[in-house]
């Protein structure tokens, strides 16, 4: 049994299917049933089989009575495509390699997103501020510009750490939906302080929210986080 707090803004694009669905689990359901015909409960998983080759192999998705695998489902249910994408990076490389071979940069990148990852889409003006890592252009310069943008957190590790609200957490975002599989391994993605986004957390209407090194890093400090 896990609490969700549905009014939170960066899960508005999930409350309408979510929310009745949390509900199910509530009264009693598991995560699985509750979420529909194309997941199954986690002991479906064969052992000795990748969770990934399971999902590519039989289009089902092995799920437990957690909070991580109820976002999991949900990211499922909302972007079929996207994640649909990162499987199949996944089961290709497991082909080629094996198991116990390298998991290489794909999955590393497909991993990172998978579990942390976000879409923004904005003006250009935002989108190269995020790029700069310039956070007092970004948050505060052209905040007006926020009402243009949208942030949608797709990484399902974030999203339940989320429901403990901390000013570091941070999403890998892409500026533009999943790239092929050559650019996607170099992990094109940006962080982005997601409490950070106006409107996204009472705190960050105070300025001096932004100034903190520790969270709002530039890019020599930030190569390595």
């Amino acid at each position: 049994m896990f609490d969700v707090d549905w009014t939170a803004a960066w899960l508005a694009p999930y409350r309408e299917l979510g929310a009745p669905l949390h509900r199910r689990i509530l009264a009693g359901q598991g995560v699985a049933q509750a979420l529909g015909e194309r997941f199954v409960p986690a002991s479906a998983l064969p052992c000795g089989e990748p969770y990934e080759a399971f999902v590519a192999r039989t289009g089902q998705v092995p799920t437990r009575d957690n909070a991580h695998d109820f976002f999991n489902g949900l990211v499922w249910l909302h972007h079929p495509a996207l994640k649909a994408r990162l499987n199949r990076w996944h089961a290709l490389t497991l082909e080629v390699h094996g198991v116990h071979g390298r998991r290489g940069p794909l999955r590393d990148a497909a991993t990172v997103f998978d579990e942390n990852g976000a879409l923004l889409e904005a003006p250009p003006e935002l989108a190269a501020a995020l790029v700069a890592r310039d956070w007092r252009r970004l948050f505060v310069t052209l905040r007006p510009l926020w009402r243009e943008a949208r942030v949608t957190v797709v990484g399902h590790a974030l999203l339940e750490k989320l429901g403990e609200p901390r000013k570091p957490h941070c999403a890998h975002v892409l500026l533009a939906e999943p790239l092929e599989a050559a650019a996607f391994a170099v992990k094109p993605f940006h962080p982005l302080p997601v409490l950070g986004v106006p409107g996204w957390w009472p705190a960050n209407e105070m300025v001096d929210f932004y100034e903190d090194p520790a969270v709002f890093r530039g890019r020599r400090l930030a190569q390595t986080g």
